[in-house]
């Protein structure tokens, strides 16, 4: 008798493949039988007539690493068909660490991921040290759905190297630490590296990211770590210098990358600019020699990148150097820098120099405010730069005086990347890109892209057919599980882990974002509820029907030595 029968189902096996109509049981939690209906016995039975049946989708970017050991549903992430996600990316994590480097650990992912302080402070019990007893923690503890970590370069630089590890390179000594806490990572199952060199990534204190200072000679070390243990995966946030671009650097870290590991590198990220739908091409071009899913492989997202933020967090800021002494201070602190005319001007000069983010004012309206004052421009619908052209004002004053007037608490809007749509259709139909970017987890109180699986089902493949529903679902399961090398996953057949979505393709979608406030200790965040996935079933377990918990915790850690 089968555990599970799910039967008169759309079937879309992942592959790419022409779906066909059938029924798949399942038994020990994996897939037993795929074909017609035979009528045989199972504990429990779903009749999806009418509905698709895939693989789990696979979620390759979040920042799941701190609010699993709060959630360990990984919410909203698991309420949008996904099963399993990859955690650890950008370079930050939390592990290992050492006890006395907790608070340096928890800060950087303050200022990388905008996860708040006091939420992780409340919510992380540090039950581990290790890479390995971080993975070993969460199995114990109990996951909805599946996890496979990525070890992140930063706390490694962290725990050899201790708080120089913002200023410096790692000695010869040093190196060779690095490289045995990887290599432990690795062997504990971890799916590869992650790092970045963008220069909004900054950490404790405002300093650059640990990471960043990484030498070529720590890279080639932990590459070579790679290479002995033949599997990994690569994740680098590389690509901040300018929209559509890939300097000569860049492209030289990634082909050094490349050639080192011998294994795949993924990168941050493609976006179109403003009204030039095919600009992207210029960065195609530029990494073209090493442009291959075994080689360099870039990051893309079906979803218009919307920000909502106040300025007690400028994350969007950190990019520029004049902004990281207001980091990690206090609102007082922060109030009075940002109406510091010299602060201001040193601001304007960055910004003009570099010539970022000025364009973006008229992108940027208001749409919270505490004080009645500022509250008459939150009605008024306009742009920043509509306000400051009707004050008088240089867009940078009219910005921060709107932010001082409401002590810090005026909500802003930006539309900042993705927001027309044939440039989205350009990134997500090419079959070199790699769908994702959710930052699931991260960015909590500012924006929620969870739900870019059910959002690319039901705009891209439903509403404008600009993929057909086998080649959405292949790029949501297989391509990202065969990437990093997730075992017995992405793909319906026998043997394969039962990891399952049942959906309903004429409803399928991601719900707009909406504020809850169910953080440790009643912290807000963003989250996106999920219209037309019917079942989440992982290991063969029922974890979610029609939007609903079921009970039990069938994930797993998974571990990138399994077969």
């Amino acid at each position: 008798m089968y555990d599970l029968i799910i039967d008169n189902a759309r079937i879309v096996d992942g592959t790419g493949r022409p779906s066909f109509h059938g029924s798949v049981a399942v038994k020990d939690g994996l897939i037993a039988a795929v074909g017609k209906s035979t009528g045989e016995a199972a504990h429990k039975k779903i009749n999806a007539d009418g509905l698709v049946l895939s693989p789990g989708f696979i979620d390759p970017h979040t920042h799941y690493d701190a609010q699993v050991a709060w959630d360990p549903l990984l919410t909203c992430t698991s309420w949008h068909g996904i099963t399993s996600v990859v955690m650890g990316n950008c370079g930050v994590g939390v592990a290992p660490v050492r006890p006395k480097s907790r608070d340096i650990v928890m800060w950087d992912l303050v200022n990388v991921e905008a996860i708040p302080y006091e939420v992780m402070e409340k919510g992380i019990d540090w039950q581990w040290e290790s890479h390995a007893e971080y993975l070993d923690a969460l199995q114990k503890r109990g996951l909805g759905i599946n996890v496979a970590s990525l070890a992140a370069l930063t706390p490694i630089r962290h725990y050899a190297i201790g708080e120089e590890s913002f200023e410096r390179a790692a000695t010869a000594d040093e190196i060779a630490d690095m490289q045995r806490l990887f290599r432990d990572a690795m062997q504990a199952g971890a799916f590869g590296l992650t790092t970045t060199v963008l220069n909004n990534h900054i950490g404790f204190e405002g300093r650059p990211l640990a990471c960043r200072n990484a030498s070529r000679d720590e890279l080639s070390a932990l590459c070579q770590v790679m290479q002995e243990e033949g599997r990994g995966t690569i994740e680098i946030a590389l690509t901040g210098t300018n929209v559509g671009q890939v300097s000569d650097d860049e492209y030289d870290l990634l082909k050094f990358l490349v050639d080192e590991s011998q294994r795949p590198v993924t990168f941050l990220a493609l976006f179109n600019k403003p009204g030039k739908p095919e600009s992207y091409l210029n960065a195609v071009e530029k990494v073209k020699p090493i442009l291959a899913w075994d080689k360099a492989v870039p990051q893309v997202t079906c979803r218009p990148l919307r920000v909502q933020f106040n300025m007690k967090n400028p994350f969007l800021f950190a990019i520029f150097s004049s902004w990281h002494q207001v980091f990690n201070k206090s609102v007082e602190e922060q109030m009075r820098m940002y109406a510091d005319p010299g602060f201001r001007d040193a601001f304007r000069d960055e910004m003009n120099q570099r010539r970022i983010f000025a364009g973006q004012w008229g992108r940027m309206t208001l749409i919270d405010a505490k004080s009645e004052a500022v509250q008459a421009h939150v009605a008024s619908k306009k742009t920043v730069a509509e306000i400051a052209r009707d004050q008088g004002k240089d867009p940078v004053d009219a910005f921060l005086d709107l932010a001082v007037a409401d002590e810090l608490e005026l909500l802003f809007d930006l539309q900042a990347f993705n927001f027309e749509p044939e440039g989205v259709k350009n990134l997500v139909s090419d079959d070199r890109f790699m769908i994702g970017l959710s930052d699931g987890g991260a960015h909590v109180d500012m924006l929620c892209d969870a739900g870019y699986a059910t959002y690319l089902l039901g705009t891209w493949v439903r509403q404008h057919q600009v993929l057909s529903l086998e080649e959405g679902v292949r790029k949501l399961t297989s391509v990202p599980a065969d990437l990093f090398g997730i075992p017995k996953r992405g793909r319906i057949a026998p043997g394969m882990a039962a990891d399952l979505t049942v959906f309903d393709l004429d409803t399928v979608d991601a719900v707009d974002p909406e504020y809850v406030w169910d953080l440790p200790g009643g912290g807000k965040r963003f989250i996106a509820k999920s219209k037309g996935i019917k079942h989440t079933i992982v290991g063969g377990h029922i974890l979610y029907q029609d939007n609903e918990y079921q009970g039990g915790m069938p994930g797993q850690v998974l571990r990138s030595y399994d077969r």
